[in-house]
């Protein structure tokens, strides 16, 4: 198994009700991927941190493999998402990819 972790942080231009607006969908995007990625196990986006965090948002998403993770970063319904819900609204993204 393998986990694949995205922090990221909004634009500074939004004002806090659009980053709400836009967290929400980032989420419905991303979850909305459940069951039609092959070895895609789990995908989860937590959006209510806590005041003392330094980012807006957080993707937690379990594959089955390392090939499974690479079908996903390239399979079309995720880029549609990627593209739509979450690049143009992202300053900065991290990332961290490990085995289970």
């Amino acid at each position: 198994m393998v986990k694949h972790m995205i922090i990221w942080t909004l634009k500074d231009e939004y004002s806090a009700e659009e980053k709400e607006k836009i967290k929400q969908g980032i989420k419905t995007g991303l979850e909305s991927l459940n069951g039609k990625i092959p070895g895609l196990t789990d995908i989860r986006v937590i959006t209510n941190g806590l005041a003392s965090s330094n980012a807006d948002l957080m993707l937690d998403s379990t594959f089955e493999s390392e090939e499974a993770l690479k079908v996903y970063a390239t399979h079309p319904e995720h880029v549609a998402v990627a593209d739509a819900d979450v690049r143009p609204y992202t300053k900065i993204r991290s990332c961290l990819n490990y085995e289970v």
